[in-house]
């Protein structure tokens, strides 16, 4: 599975009032690894940045200057998310600025919705916490995520940050599924060969676990299985057990 952390600054609030795109950060996930590559761009927006704007992200006009406009850069860009699913947090904001950077362009208007899935983690945030603050610094924080060298808010550190952030959420790895220098090599096309397992002929020993390895590896099952709100592929043995005792009901 594919799928593109997404993050994006802007001059401000509203894309309805002439708002821009300023930054866009994505990093690219498969299978819940980062791959590496990554999409960065600072964007001339062709008009001033709120100075509320400026206090989150820091980004001047001035730095801004010599810049490409998104007309540039939105062919790069969509090749890049095509066919991924998009992750982001508060994932209205940034496909509302998104679609109306696209539909100022001269050809056919395109919507993100159109290229790509989009998953909000904020949605997913209130699902999984309902009634506690959700925003990424607070996950930062109830997940544990060094989120220390964050000063100001930037595109792709946000959305470096917030893809640590959404592994730990559906699944507790985070940091070893960001661990970049593990990704495996990738072919020209982008994707990572398949490799044979060698074997060296030599029977494999294979110990039996123990009872108290069995019982520990079901209280560790049962925690991910109540952090991860359910969504567990491999249940703990008392959420078996019952189904196991109807089936055996029923065949006898």
């Amino acid at each position: 599975m594919r799928q593109i952390v997404l993050d994006t600054e802007t001059t401000g609030l509203e894309p309805e009032l002439g708002h821009r795109i300023i930054e866009i950060g994505c990093v690219e996930l498969v299978n819940r690894r980062a791959t590496g590559r990554t999409f960065h761009r600072y964007l001339n927006p062709e008009r001033e940045i709120d100075d509320a704007a400026l206090a989150v992200h820091g980004i001047s006009r001035t730095d801004l200057d010599g810049q490409p406009r998104f007309a540039e850069i939105h062919e790069e860009l969509l090749a890049f998310i095509a066919d991924a699913e998009l992750v982001i947090h508060n994932a209205a904001f940034d496909v509302a600025f998104l679609d109306t950077e696209l539909a100022r362009l001269p050809e056919e208007p395109r919507r993100v919705a159109a290229v790509c899935r989009v998953l909000d983690t904020l949605a997913l945030a209130r699902e999984m916490h309902p009634g506690q603050r959700n925003s990424l610094d607070a996950l930062c924080k109830r997940y544990e995520v060094d989120n220390s060298h964050r000063e100001l808010h930037g595109a792709l550190l946000d959305a470096r940050i917030l893809a640590d952030v959404y592994l730990a959420m559906t699944g507790g790895q985070g940091a070893l599924a960001l661990t970049e220098a593990a990704a495996p090599p990738r072919g020209a096309d982008g994707v990572a060969p398949a490799r044979a397992l060698v074997r060296s002929g030599l029977a494999l020993l294979i110990p039996p676990a123990s009872d108290e390895e069995r019982s520990a590896h079901e209280r560790l099952l049962a925690l991910i299985a109540r952090a991860s709100g359910g969504r567990c592929l491999w249940p703990p043995a008392e959420a078996l057990a019952p189904a196991a005792a109807t089936a055996q009901r029923s065949s006898g």
